[in-house]
């Protein structure tokens, strides 16, 4: 298992060490001695997995003060635009976003620590998505940026007209309206 640095501090791919053979394969999806060596140290607390159709963008989320989480996302089946943006104001890339195709092909996965916003849009015909995360959901500490804000510049996969997505998720705030938090 590789950790592969990003531009942003603390964003990390994850590339596991694929073992394939005439039976199939095989791979370690987390390890913890791995990312201590890496020297990462999370406490993952919950694990969550969501199916959905080709099209649907959830997102783009985020946890509040000391509900913040960071996550280790995945995706089972499909393939989905993974997308990110760095909400940390003392960080280089404050308000820049990263993204990625994770797929069950390419088995790669995303360490997304505190301090991001998240996403997905899925762009097979059906996805299941996975991830586990480092604190509980709390629903009073969520927040969000809306995913089409034109100011994040993020080049979706697909075009808007096809998106699904929840009546909450399209009345999320921009990017420069969205509240100054503790992540």
């Amino acid at each position: 298992m590789e950790y592969i640095k990003t531009p942003f501090e603390g964003l990390y791919v994850v590339q596991p060490r694929v073992f394939e053979d005439d039976r199939g394969y095989f791979f370690e999806i987390y390890n913890r001695n791995r990312e201590r060596d890496a020297k990462l140290n999370y406490n993952w607390v919950q694990d969550n997995e969501a199916f959905s159709e080709r099209g649907v963008l959830r997102g783009l989320h985020y946890q509040t003060g000391s509900s913040s989480q960071a996550k280790l996302v995945r995706v089972i089946q499909g393939s989905v635009q993974d997308v990110v943006v760095d909400l940390r104001p003392q960080s280089k890339r404050y308000g820049q976003h990263y993204s990625i195709i994770l797929s069950s092909e390419n088995k790669k996965q995303l360490l997304v620590p505190r301090g991001f916003a998240h996403g997905y849009l899925v762009i097979s015909e059906e996805a299941i998505f996975a991830y586990k995360c480092d604190n509980y959901y709390n629903k009073a500490a969520e927040g969000g940026l809306l995913f089409s804000d034109p100011a994040l510049e993020i080049p979706w996969l697909l075009a808007q007209s096809s998106f699904i997505v929840s009546e909450k998720d399209e009345v999320l705030p921009v990017f420069g309206q969205h509240l100054a938090v503790n992540l």
